[in-house]
């Protein structure tokens, strides 16, 4: 489980593909502190899994095809910067939003709009996805906890939303670096999901 809060921006230094796995080593000493095998860490929004602690303020972690279908981890390259954040711990502050690491889908950056104090966002967003994102709702985007500033029309053809940052989220998270077209890492809220799935199971016993 994660909030959200990137603590540091870490740099992919290798990978290698070994048949359906593809192994990553990834630099961030700075959330590797009490880290240990097996532990969780959210890479961009993904939650991984430590497989190796080279000690050299590195970790190694293995994505399954699963993982590479669903989220943009696929374009990720040596020398890619990464959004990383430890699990969260039961005594800390709950500072963004319940994120699980699991991701819904992949976005594109459309537009920025960038002004004196913020700049403001605008992404695509899957078909299926925009009914779970609303008006100062909460996403993750690469791993960053949001607030949804705006959203498409529901009758529109075209799927979006909106976040203004401010400018240490745009210092301190790959998210200030992104450019049209980009692709990120989509998570929406877990109660939204849950909701959706209940009407569906709700709407289904009225037809029948």
């Amino acid at each position: 489980m994660f909030t959200g809060i990137i603590r540091q921006i870490g740099e992919v230094t290798s990978i290698e593909t070994d048949a359906d796995i593809v192994r990553m080593r990834i630099s961030g000493a700075e959330v590797l502190g009490d880290a240990s095998l097996g532990d969780s860490i959210a890479t961009s929004g993904v939650c991984l899994t430590i497989t190796e602690l080279p000690g050299d303020g590195s970790f190694v972690t293995e994505l399954m095809g699963e993982t590479m279908e669903r989220s943009a981890m696929s374009q990720v390259q040596v020398g890619s910067q990464v959004n990383l954040e430890p699990a969260a711990q039961l005594h800390s502050r709950l500072d963004g939003h319940i994120v699980q690491g699991h991701i819904d889908g992949t976005g594109t950056l459309v537009h920025r709009s960038s002004g004196d104090k913020w700049d403001v966002l605008r992404f695509s967003i899957p078909a299926e996805l925009a009914p779970l994102v609303v008006e100062k709702g909460s996403i993750a985007v690469s791993g960053v906890s949001l607030t949804v500033s705006a959203v498409s029309p529901a009758d529109s053809d075209e799927h979006w939303f909106e976040v203004s940052l401010i400018p240490v989220t745009l210092a301190d998270t790959t998210l200030g670096q992104l450019r049209d077209g980009d692709a990120v890492n989509l998570e929406t809220d877990v109660v939204a999901k849950h909701i959706a799935r209940l009407t569906e199971f709700s709407t289904n016993a009225r037809q029948t």
